[in-house]
């Protein structure tokens, strides 16, 4: 090679298509979905489930009640027992009553503290403040928080601070999480608390719900201290709401229990189907895959595939069954060709034959004769040509066209009348028949026009001088059926089989060679089969079994 200065660039050859890794990632896109699919539902029900926050409304009403109630117990008994008139004749505490009397009264229950103010709001007594020996002051703390896991308090105050900030219908206690929240030392404006009872003793003032940072669910009630419609002073009553908690903490457990084990079975579900649906998609992903690289001729589709009774099993099915229509389609396209070259090359060669032997002759007469034997050919061929063309486009346009419903009876009709304005002298004649039922068809009216050309001219070419080509159409077990009849010699017997093959041509006596390329009814057939109907021929008999002359049947589908 000369050297030129550029240098040689070889191209890199892609891998093949059925080697490409992107097949085997097409399952975890799809289990994905499936699994989506799956979880969102749940997702909305586990949702739907935290939300319906009733449950924990009436415990903590319940809890604010009781709680009221011996509020209001605490004050009625502080009125009646621990109020005296001062100098001015105004109702007021006594310190000294109020201290034993709130321990007292406190006692039975140990996870509750009661604080007096008076109408100053100064603090009087306190039931965790005691007198020690010695007459010391000692503080008794509440009992410990109760110890849930770092677990199970983090789902308390996750759910707490989802409902906090959640819509909702009516009214329902509202949980406190700010930094004044912090432990049960915590508590309301108490001088206002004091002027609003003042204002309207029987107004009721709001329960106060926090959650603290010990994770303690404290509830704290404010009932004033009322005598001769004097406020004297204010009841501030706060309790743990343990039994809350432990019945909120019992629910979530359970529905938290019933979320888990809806989620393993859900995750279960999504790979049983991924292995029932997914895989089996890629299966035959890969088997298209092998019929495009030319290696599912045998049998790509796997035979479990093909046994399943359900879509993917129909899928499969209708894979394998487009396979096979595709490499019969190949086939017929090879052995079309052959059939083609060989065709061709008959005219071809005879008209090299008569060339050559032009050449060499100088005989005018046998010079004219060689001409003519060209001309035929040439005729011949373009004939060839033309009807080979028009049949390797009969599938293509009648899978681009649309069926509709075709009447037959005018078509049948109108033949008949253009083969009498057309006929001459000693031409077969036409006799139609009148139609019996309906006579519409689901088809393509043109091409059904060719098909009943093809067969009527086919019965005129084999009709004897002043012959009758018999017509007629009716309607048979939901097709409908029209035959061509003529009363020529008929169809030889071993013939039968063969009469619709590819450039099979069996042609009357004294008829010229080559006018006929032998496709009409190869195309006729091939035009009434893609129109989902049949086409058939037979030989017609008399009474003593004696062939009367040639029968083509078609059948199309009838128009719904």
């Amino acid at each position: 090679m000369p050297d030129t200065g550029i240098l040689p660039v070889q191209l890199a050859s892609p891998p093949p298509a059925a080697a490409h890794p992107a097949s085997a990632r097409r399952v975890a896109p799809l289990l994905r979905r499936i699994l989506l699919v799956n979880l969102v539902p749940l997702a909305l029900l586990l949702a739907a489930l935290l939300y319906l926050d009733q449950y924990q409304n009436g415990l903590l009403q319940a809890e604010v009640s009781t709680l009221r109630e011996q509020a209001r117990i605490y004050a009625s008994a502080l009125a009646q027992t621990a109020v005296r008139d001062d100098d001015a004749g105004k109702p007021r505490l006594a310190p000294d009553l109020v201290r034993p009397l709130l321990r007292s009264l406190t006692e039975p229950t140990p996870n509750a503290q009661a604080r007096v103010y008076d109408p100053a709001g100064q603090l009087i007594a306190d039931s965790r403040v005691r007198e020690g020996t010695g007459g010391a002051v000692v503080t008794e703390p509440l009992p410990p928080a109760v110890d849930r896991g770092r677990i199970l308090g983090a789902i308390s105050r996750t759910y707490d601070r989802v409902l906090a900030w959640m819509p909702h219908e009516g009214e329902r206690p509202v949980l406190d999480f700010g930094p004044a929240a912090a432990g049960p030392d915590w508590q309301p404006d108490v001088r206002e608390e004091l002027r609003l009872t003042s204002a309207d003793q029987s107004r009721e003032m709001p329960p106060y719900i926090r959650r603290t940072q010990d994770d303690r669910l404290l509830v704290t009630i404010s009932e004033p201290v009322v005598r001769n419609r004097h406020t004297a002073g204010i009841v501030l009553l706060t309790r743990e709401a343990r039994e809350v908690d432990d019945s909120l903490v019992a629910v979530r457990l359970s529905i938290l229990a019933l979320f888990g084990l809806a989620l393993a079975l859900t995750v279960l579900l999504s790979w049983y189907l991924s292995l029932t649906i997914a895989r089996p998609i890629l299966r035959l992903a890969r088997a298209a895959e092998q019929m495009r690289e030319g290696q599912g001729r045998a049998g790509a589709v796997p035979a479990a595939l093909l046994a399943r009774h359900d879509e993917v099993g129909e899928l499969a099915q209708s894979l394998a069954a487009s396979a096979r229509a595709l490499w019969d389609r190949m086939d017929a396209i090879e052995r079309f060709g052959a059939d083609v070259a060989h065709e061709i090359k008959n005219p071809l060669t005879s008209i090299r034959s008569a060339i050559e032997t032009l050449r060499r002759i100088d005989d005018p007469a046998k010079q004219r004769r060689l001409l003519g034997i060209i001309a035929d050919d040439v005729a011949r061929l373009d004939r060839l040509i033309s009807d080979i063309s028009d049949a390797s486009r009969i599938d293509a346009e009648l899978s681009r066209q649309a069926t509709e419903p075709v009447d037959l009876a005018p078509i049948l009709s109108t033949l008949v009348e253009l083969d009498e304005a057309t006929r001459t002298e000693g031409q077969p004649r036409i006799a139609l028949a009148p139609p019996e039922g309906s006579v519409i068809v689901q088809a393509v009216e043109g091409r059904v026009v060719q098909v009943l050309r093809n067969l009527i001219a086919n019965a005129q070419s084999f009709s004897p001088r002043d012959g009758r080509i018999g017509l007629a159409a009716r309607e048979v077990n939901g097709m409908v059926e029209v035959s061509v009849e003529d009363d020529g010699p008929g169809i030889p017997e071993p013939k039968l089989e063969h009469i619709f093959d590819r450039f099979y041509s069996e042609r009357p006596q004294g008829e010229d060679f080559g006018k006929h390329s032998g496709l009409g009814l190869s195309i006729s057939r091939q035009i009434v089969e893609a129109l989902r109907g049949r086409i058939t021929a037979e030989n017609r008999r008399d009474g003593r079994g004696q062939v009367r002359g040639a029968r083509f049947v078609v059948r199309l589908p009838r128009a719904v």
